[in-house]
C-alpha cells in the first residue's frame, strides 16, 4: 500500500463512485484508498498482515466512515480506531445516510470528529465533499501536519 490522504469505509458502490467522481470533477488531487466494509477497514489498520501496523508514515490524513458497514459495524471500527494509541488522533468524519440521533451520540461519544449526514441531492453532496476536504485535509492543523 502507498500513502493515501484518506481511507473510505464505504460498502455502497454507487456511493464511492460518486464521491471518487466529485474528486475529479473538484480537481481535488488528494489519494484515496477505498475498503468495501467494517472487516476489511479493521484488517487494513489492525490485521496482522495489515500494511499500516508499525508504518506511521502510511497512515492516512482522514478515514471517511459510513456506519451502515456489512461484517463489522461503523461503529465498532470507529471504537477501534479510537482506543488504539496508533490511530486514535486520526480524524475521523462519519458520512452516512444516518439521521438517528442514536447513530449521532454513540459516534461522537467514540470519539468521531465529525458527523454529517449524506445529502440526496447531487450538488449538495458534491459540495459537501469539496467542505469536507477543503477543512480536514487543507485548513485543520493535526499532529501529523
Amino acid at each position: 500500500m502507498n500513502e493515501f490522504d484518506i481511507v473510505l469505509v464505504e460498502d455502497n458502490r454507487h456511493d464511492v463512485e460518486l464521491i471518487l467522481d466529485n474528486f475529479r470533477e473538484l480537481s481535488i488531487n488528494r489519494s484515496i484508498f477505498p475498503v468495501k466494509d467494517g472487516k476489511e477497514a479493521v484488517d487494513l489498520f489492525f490485521g496482522t498482515d495489515g500494511p499500516l501496523i508499525g508504518n506511521e508514515r502510511l497512515l492516512p490524513k482522514l478515514i471517511l466512515l459510513d456506519l451502515k458497514l456489512p461484517k463489522v459495524s461503523g461503529l465498532e471500527v470507529l471504537k477501534r480506531l479510537k482506543t488504539d494509541e496508533r490511530t486514535k488522533n486520526i480524524p475521523v468524519v462519519v458520512f452516512t445516510s444516518s439521521n438517528e440521533l442514536n447513530d449521532r451520540v454513540e459516534s461522537y461519544l467514540l470519539g468521531a470528529n465529525s458527523y454529517i449526514v449524506k445529502p440526496l441531492d447531487a450538488d449538495e453532496f458534491r459540495d459537501y465533499i469539496g467542505r469536507i476536504v477543503t477543512y480536514w485535509l487543507m485548513m485543520n492543523k493535526t499532529v501529523f501536519n
